[in-house]
């Protein structure tokens, strides 16, 4: 068994190495299956170790979700600072799909997995926070072409947009980290598959398809 954790560093580097193990654990076995001890065992700790860190297994899975949440929102940071409205909502949801297919167990627990609610109350991520929170990126991204008036005209609820084209891009993300392998599907290429995604949804939305030239067909 490691020795115990006794700089800040040190302890940090453990509640990391608990975060990955669980993680892992929670998408290949199920929450509900895996226990505290289970969790120990694969990073060759005590339990006793792991509540120094968490008092249960809920604490755990909030602390997964911050960690992969916060990663998320900094992942499409850069995002946000592109000029014209429209290019960035479909950079947005390209960077939304990079992270995705990059980390798919963060995904998968993030959102394909059954789980606790996020709860602002109990999160340590900021809600309505541009830094922090990945689902107010979009909003916002959203509201800026909104106000620019390039959406069609009867279009004027940004939330609905928002998780429209989110549930579109999921969609893509979800078939991809699921289904890849699976040989009954003929499978397009995925680099295909998401720019049609992209076109449709926003082509969709805007009331000027010649204002988009710049989307990939």
């Amino acid at each position: 068994m490691p020795p115990k954790p006794k700089t800040e560093a040190e302890r940090q580097q453990l509640r990391t190495l608990i975060i990955d193990a669980a993680r892992t654990l929670f998408v290949t076995k199920g929450i509900e299956a895996v226990t505290m001890r289970e969790i120990a065992k694969r990073i060759d700790y005590s339990a006793t170790s792991i509540y120094h860190h968490f008092a249960d297994k809920e604490a755990v899975l909030r602390a997964i979700l911050d960690t992969d949440m916060l990663a998320l929102a900094s992942s499409l940071r850069r995002i946000l600072q592109m000029q014209d409205p429209v290019e960035r909502l479909q950079a947005l949801g390209q960077g939304y799909a990079e992270f995705a297919l990059a980390y798919p167990n963060h995904y998968r627990l993030m959102f394909m997995a059954d789980r606790i609610p996020c709860d602002p109350d109990k999160s340590n991520v900021q809600q309505n926070n541009a830094e922090q929170d990945a689902y107010f990126q979009l909003k916002t991204v959203v509201n800026d072409v909104y106000i620019a008036g390039r959406f069609r005209s009867e279009l004027d609820h940004v939330d609905l947009i928002a998780q429209t084209i989110w549930a579109g891009i999921h969609g893509v993300c979800s078939l991809q980290i699921s289904m890849a392998e699976d040989k009954w599907v003929n499978w397009s290429l995925l680099s295909e598959r998401l720019q049609l995604m992209q076109a449709v949804l926003i082509r969709g939305l805007l009331k000027d398809a010649n204002q988009i030239g710049a989307l990939k067909r």
